[in-house]
């Protein structure tokens, strides 16, 4: 080929080139997050960093999941039981509710290694949700009326299991007939613990010292069907989910009063049960308690906007 002619022929590739469409790519940060088939998730962790995991009410599994692209992998098998609430902390560490087992255990996340398990009653129970809070690891049961507090050492120490204690919940609390506490956080102020009961849709504030619980003044605001929580500032998300959607009050710093100012939906719920929140978003796992689980049956999470009103 004559010089000219070479020229003329590098330029048309080079210009193809700029002028061509970039290669189809997965969309980043997706809506949507795929499950395994059959997985009944419940509850979530997030952070730090984008990644997220979610507990098997099937099995416990724990399965880890990247937000960026969507893809996950299983990172530490169940025990047989299930894992419902969850919490991360700094320390790549997982805090797992045991649900009926009357349980709690601590995973890594590094190796998938159960790194303590802790059996808080022989008895009936549901232990449904965890917090962490600088001295110790909170859990609920939804059965009966009471907390379960693992303390934590220097360093987030993990304790022997004779070092566990049962807060038995007094003052306005109303145990009833259907399920009872479930999702639980700390009130603004960090000095007390919010508790929210499903069945009754009322939020008590806790002393953790006593267990003594005060109804939290509302307004007249119903919490029903009030599962998961997530505090951030003085906005509490409350996830309802039977209701299909996100209870948003604006609390007080001591928790004892609030209102609400919101309600978040999505056409993508199907019975979430709990929300973690990374960036502007919300993360939101459905439970989809109403099918009738299969092994083929999918599952998946839903990300919405934070609110900002």
């Amino acid at each position: 080929m004559k010089p000219r002619k070479l020229v003329v022929a590098i330029a048309t590739v080079l210009a193809a080139a700029v002028l061509a469409p970039p290669p189809a790519t997965a969309q980043a940060f997706p809506d949507r997050l795929e499950l395994p088939d059959g997985f009944l998730p419940e509850g979530i962790a997030l952070g730090p960093g984008p990644t997220a995991w979610f507990g098997s009410r099937a099995d416990g599994d724990i399965y880890e999941v990247d937000l960026r692209t969507g893809r996950g992998e299983v990172i530490s098998q169940g025990p047989g039981t299930p894992s419902v609430g969850m919490k991360s902390d700094r320390r790549g560490r997982l805090f797992v509710a045991g649900g009926p087992a009357g349980d709690g255990r601590v995973v890594s996340t590094r190796t998938g290694e159960v790194l303590a398990s802790y059996t808080f009653t022989t008895a009936p129970s549901f232990v449904n949700d965890v917090v962490l809070t600088k001295r110790a690891a909170w859990f609920t049961d939804s059965s009966r009326p009471q907390l379960y507090a693992v303390p934590l050492g220097r360093h987030g120490g993990l304790p022997d299991p004779s070092q566990v204690t049962t807060l038995p919940l007094s003052g306005d609390w109303v145990q009833g007939s259907g399920f009872g506490a479930n999702g639980l956080t700390e009130t603004p102020d960090g000095k007390a613990l919010l508790v929210v009961h499903s069945t009754l849709g009322e939020l008590y504030r806790v002393d953790p010292r006593t267990g003594v619980a005060r109804t939290v003044d509302l307004g007249g605001a119903s919490l029903a069907n009030g599962d998961g929580m997530l505090l951030e500032g003085r906005t509490l998300y409350v996830v309802q989910n039977r209701l299909n959607q996100i209870a948003v009050v604006k609390l007080d710093r001591q928790g004892r009063a609030g209102r609400l100012v919101g309600v978040i939906t999505d056409p993508g719920f199907d019975v979430p049960t709990t929300v973690a929140s990374f960036g502007r978003w919300l993360y939101l796992p459905n439970a989809r308690f109403t099918t009738p689980p299969t092994p083929d049956t999918p599952y998946w999470v839903t990300r919405v906007s934070r609110w900002r009103h």
